[in-house]
């Protein structure tokens, strides 16, 4: 599955950034950007657009929910997947709210990211 999507990986642990990179990496994703918080995750949006973000919702400085805001004000088209351990239904009812894309479990399986990247690109809402 060859594709040219630009990804974004923001999460405040460094472990889950390598391996969501490496998952990213099996699935045939070359161009991986990677933030370890939502003020960065927010910098990098803006700087590299990319199409899909993968975003933790529980960070320090700025959580993942103020991060999508000011990232789909910016590209409304972003792909924005929310994913936490600490799903809860009023986390995942805001994220949608403000425009998430998606949202997945961690711990984050190979699966759950082909599934969503096969979904965009059948989608064909992205410049790939």
């Amino acid at each position: 599955m060859e594709n040219q999507l630009k990804i974004l990986i923001c999460d405040d642990s460094v472990l889950i950034r390598k391996k969501l990179r490496s998952t990213l990496e099996k699935c045939k994703c070359e161009e991986i950007y990677e933030a370890e918080n939502g003020i960065v995750a927010v910098e990098v949006a803006k700087e590299k657009n990319p199409d899909l973000i993968f975003m933790d919702i529980v960070m320090p400085e700025k959580d993942g929910i103020e991060a999508l805001e000011e990232i789909m004000n910016h590209n409304p088209k972003a792909k924005v997947v929310m994913a936490s351990s600490a799903g809860t239904k009023d986390h995942l009812k805001k994220a949608l709210e403000k425009g998430a894309y998606d949202f997945i479990q961690k711990p984050i399986s190979l699966e759950a990211i082909t599934n969503i990247i096969e979904k965009i690109l059948k989608e064909g809402s992205v410049n790939v």
